[in-house]
């Protein structure tokens, strides 16, 4: 087995993976390799904004992992995109920009991880940030991560949101400001070149110059090699055979949610039992491994539109050929931004403490395509909402399908095995359709589509539950700090019972913030990155609200 040795190893060029590898080494003392088992992010349809779309559905991007059947939902197998090349998922996200509600934050303070309250990661938040907003308490300047407002001139952004008081509900300016709830303005991490923003292009390729950071692509990890309780490096596997390299110092794991607990499971951190189960000697029992796994469940409601207003208009081959040339000069136009009239995030009953409901209000059907005039007609005009359940009850887990360690995690979400989940999101969709039959909105809202349609009672609803809901690709919590007995890593994140070894995204999570998870699982990173280096940004003074 031929062997190499650095300082620290990161493994996983995902959010979190470019933030710790950019930040370990930016002061030149360390050497630091980033090992990332995916491609190259260096594709139009990844750094073109609206190219998500089509990114999220190409192989050479996405990991295409599955659920196994899922027991609450009819037996279906979910979908579970995860990203593939430098800059993980988020390469190929939707670049949504939001940080959920703070008091997700003081939670995870209250459950146990220490420092994490929302007065403590709010710095973070600004060190990563370089806002449209400018300098302020509640946001950075000058940081990596470039946010912008969605303001295209197709998403109707004004008609949802005078629609907010006829509905009983209130606007805000800010969701990450002081006023964290109501309808808003969508921001998104998109730069003022109208590309991508991703940790891979605000953290790496700035970095790609050191001489003490080292990259690799398709790389892939299959354990963590250890000395005792000591983790001493990493294996990769290579056509030539496994390669072992040795970290001085640590091993960091950004594999995500999903492969961040498989690693540890293969390299013999786990439950003992199902570890034995596969012939893998055990390192350290931990129960917590690979369970915890939090999701955001969704619902799709489409109408019928009025009037031939929405985004579908834009997708006529020739107007999309323009603006897609249009980007690739200026880096302006309908491809350079996201497509969402208004980011609702609400609370669907009064005795709540903070927004249990977001919708994605987009001015476009499900599935839009190109048309062409005489050869392939224009769809029909369709409103579509995704209706997301910011706090869920239920809870999976990640466990080993075999000790191959190119055989991926068997996962289960488990969505909607707690009762309190089917009747929030029947809360949900009931607020979602009063929101949308009110004026002035309702002017431009037709009837409502199938499957949707004529599903009223607490029963038809369970049921189009039960058999439509999927996720909004927002996983955390399979090793997570701050639970007790059942914590996989501290508050500095290393992994309990042994030494050398860290996880270092969204899976340290206690619990998934009350929105879309990039940005927090950037925060993370830093935070994290700081205290391997010895380093603490003060706690925040925060107004009371």
């Amino acid at each position: 087995m031929s062997e190499a040795q650095v300082d620290y190893i990161v493994v996983g060029g995902g959010s979190a993976g470019c933030v710790m590898a950019a930040r370990l080494s930016e002061d030149g003392r360390d050497n630091v390799l980033l090992l990332e088992a995916g491609g190259s992010d260096d594709h139009p349809y990844i750094q073109m904004p609206l190219g998500f779309l089509r990114a999220m559905t190409k192989p050479q991007f996405n990991w295409n992992y599955w659920t196994e059947p899922e027991p609450h939902l009819d037996g279906r197998r979910m979908p579970m995109p995860r990203g593939r090349v430098m800059g993980g998922s988020g390469s190929i996200n939707g670049m949504f920009a939001m940080r959920g509600h703070p008091a997700d934050y003081d939670q995870w303070a209250q459950m146990g991880a220490r420092g994490w309250s929302y007065a403590d990661c709010l710095p973070y938040f600004r060190k990563m940030e370089d806002s449209w907003r400018g300098e302020s308490l509640y946001h950075g300047s000058g940081g990596p991560v470039r946010i912008r407002p969605i303001d295209s001139p197709h998403v109707l952004h004004e008609e949802m949101m005078a629609t907010a008081a006829n509905a009983g509900f209130a606007t805000t300016d800010d969701l990450g400001g002081a006023n964290p709830e109501g309808f808003a303005r969508g921001e998104q991490s998109v730069d003022d070149q109208g590309r991508r923003v991703s940790a891979a292009s605000a953290y790496i390729k700035p970095a790609l110059g050191r001489q003490n950071l080292d990259v690799r692509q398709n790389a892939q990890v299959t354990r963590v090699v250890f000395e005792g309780k000591r983790a001493v490096g990493v294996e990769i596997h290579t056509p030539d055979g496994p390669q072992l390299v040795r970290a001085r110092k640590e091993v960091v794991l950004s594999g995500g949610t999903y492969n961040s607990p498989h690693l540890l499971l293969l390299s013999g951190i786990g439950p003992a039992a199902q570890l034995k189960d596969h012939g893998i000697t055990v390192v350290h029992d931990s129960a917590g491994v690979g369970r915890n796994l939090q999701e955001h469940p969704t619902a799709s409601l489409e109408w019928l539109a009025n009037k031939p207003v929405t985004f579908i208009r834009q997708l006529r081959w020739d107007r999309l050929a323009f603006n897609a040339v249009r980007w690739a000069l200026t880096g302006t136009g309908t491809m350079a931004s996201q497509l969402n009239s208004c980011n609702v995030v609400v609370k669907t009953a009064s005795h709540l403490d903070r927004p249990d409901m977001q919708i994605m209000v987009n001015p476009i059907r499900f599935d839009a395509q190109t048309w062409f005039p005489l050869i392939k007609p224009e769809q029909d005009h369709v409103f579509w909402a995704g209706v997301v359940q910011l706090h869920p009850k239920s809870r999976g887990w990640v466990e080993l399908k075999a000790s191959n360690p190119l055989e991926e995690a068997a996962v289960t979400l488990n969505l909607m095995s707690e009762e309190a989940d089917l009747e929030q999101m029947r809360r949900a969709i009931r607020t979602a359709r009063k929101i949308y039959a009110s004026e002035p909105f309702a002017r431009l809202v037709g009837p409502e589509r199938p499957p949707t349609a004529g599903a009223e009672s607490d029963d038809e609803l369970t049921a189009l539950i039960r058999a439509t809901c999927y996720t909004a690709q927002h996983p955390t919590s399979t090793c997570a700090m701050g639970m007790g007995e059942r914590s996989v890593v501290d508050e500095e994140c290393r992994v309990i019972g042994v030494e050398g070894l860290r996880v270092v995204d969204a899976s340290v999570m206690p619990t998934v913030p009350g929105g879309n998870t990039n940005l927090p699982t950037i925060m993370v990173a830093e935070k994290a990155a700081d205290a391997m280096r010895g380093k603490k940004l003060p706690a925040d003074e925060i107004p009371a609200r």
